[in-house]
């Protein structure tokens, strides 16, 4: 691993069985989500595994064989150009980072707290996207953002989470479009709650109990996003939802 805000070359340093695989980088690759759709996607990829702590991220690719670390600050502007120019070529991207952004009404809440959920949420979900558009054009690679039920309804106390979520919606609507002709396939994935750690903070802030048999697991997100990757060329998956039976 080279110091933070600069990646590994996924091409320099893969041997040469993963040379000659598709590369996938996935953000907010360390836990959760993230982790569960770097695992399904290394069975066929070289994965990048995203994330901004150096050693959770050294931690993460440790457990997933053939895969490269990829440190980086994604709400750092220069930190993730500098990442993002270490990407030698590039098939998959999958947009998994997010942050809650607190469970509170508007009346109580910040423009601050408001600042911080969109720079992660939306914000550097476009930057890192527009850095990284050559290479997906090159490869006619597929881009996949995680989105969320709260991409579609919002309800009190849900200002902040919901409003990154429908920005992330119409962000990938237009991405989808305008790379319609260079080849480039853009998804929505959009789960009900999953069994994560930020379920486990979304249910403490609502003063509920955690039921896990109630959420999707994350294994279940990562197929859907499979299921987007795998697509045979000539079509594509534009939105997927997924939720829990109960």
């Amino acid at each position: 691993m080279t110091e933070a805000g600069h990646a590994a070359s996924p091409v320099d340093d893969e041997r040469d069985g993963e040379r000659r695989r598709p590369v996938a980088l996935v953000t907010g690759a360390t836990r959760g989500i993230g982790e569960a759709i770097a695992h399904e996607l290394s069975r066929t990829h070289h994965v990048l595994v995203g994330g901004r702590e150096p050693r959770a991220v050294a931690e993460a690719a440790a457990r997933i064989p053939g895969a490269t670390p990829f440190v980086a600050d994604l709400t750092d502007e220069r930190q993730l150009a500098e990442a993002a120019r270490s990407i030698r070529r590039l098939d998959v991207l999958v947009h998994s980072a997010a942050v809650l952004g607190g469970h509170d009404a508007i009346a109580e809440s910040s423009r601050e707290r408001f600042r911080r959920a969109f720079e992660l949420n939306v914000f550097a979900v476009a930057d890192l996207t527009r850095l990284l558009l050559p290479l997906l054009r090159t490869s006619e690679g597929t881009v996949v953002m995680i989105n969320s039920g709260s991409g579609y309804a919002s309800g009190a106390g849900t200002s902040v989470y919901s409003g990154t979520k429908f920005a992330l919606r119409a962000l990938t609507d237009a991405l989808r479009e305008e790379e319609r002709e260079h080849g480039v396939r853009v998804s929505s994935i959009h789960p009900g709650r999953v069994d994560t750690d930020m379920q486990r903070e979304l249910r403490q802030l609502e003063q509920g109990s955690y039921e896990r048999e109630r959420y999707l697991s994350p294994q279940a997100v990562a197929q859907a996003v499979r299921l987007a990757v795998d697509t045979p060329a000539g079509g594509a998956v534009d939105e997927l939802k997924i939720r829990p039976m109960r």
